[in-house]
């Protein structure tokens, strides 16, 4: 595994803790406001990006 997969993973895992984060701001209904839709709609792209490096590098 490449050093940039390796990196994509650990940020993908850093991003995903900060949705975690924020359900856990919201519970227990996960309603969320407008700030909070707008970051994590930021948060999934970043997380999305860091998938497909891996797609990239582990199965292209």
């Amino acid at each position: 595994m490449s050093k940039r997969a390796v990196d994509a993973v650990f940020q993908a895992l850093f991003l995903l803790s900060d949705v975690r984060f924020l359900l856990r701001e919201t519970a227990p209904g996960h309603d969320l406001n407008e700030a909070q839709k707008a970051r994590a709609a930021t948060t999934l792209d970043k997380v999305k990006r860091q998938v497909a490096i891996l797609e990239e590098e582990l199965i292209r």
